[in-house]
């Protein structure tokens, strides 16, 4: 419904980058159950988690207008390496112009010159997607571990 093309490479990134998405999402509640002393304060750290989380993926305000003493929030944001992921694999690497700002740009060029999503970064940005649930699984188990909030 949205233009998704039927290839396998572009079958693959979706459930890729979807799955990752899904793990980091999972392992960051874990992450912020971990670190908390009861569900209040967890609800508390998971509003504020998700706030900065959608502020600063790229959704918004693309990363290129982010001003430069904030771009590290957004690097480090996995939701804007989800939102590389998935755009830059389906439309990355589309020749077709479309309108836009009043001008006619291939979708791939609008992609570049917006959102500053190249398709020739798609290995790195699979790399990206892969090692934030590993960090929140890692982080969650190694707390989990350390952390103890039962009173004696």
């Amino acid at each position: 419904m949205i233009g998704y093309y039927w290839s396998p490479f572009k079958v693959f990134w979706y459930f890729y980058a979807t799955f990752c998405t899904f793990l980091y999402f999972v392992y960051l509640g874990m992450l912020i159950v971990s670190l908390s002393p009861n569900s209040q304060v967890a609800g508390i750290l998971a509003t504020a988690a998700y706030t900065i989380l959608n502020l600063f993926s790229g959704f918004l305000m693309p990363g290129p207008k982010i001003p430069k003493w904030w771009i590290w929030c957004y690097w480090i944001c996995p939701t804007s390496w989800s939102l590389n992921g998935l755009l830059t694999s389906q439309y990355g690497d589309m020749k077709k112009e479309i309108l836009i700002f009043g001008e006619l740009k291939p979708v791939s060029s609008f992609l570049k010159d917006y959102f500053g999503f190249q398709h020739d970064h798609l290995g790195f940005v699979a790399v990206a997607l892969l090692v934030f649930p590993v960090v929140f699984a890692s982080l969650f188990a190694y707390f989990i571990d350390k952390l103890n909030f039962q009173r004696r």
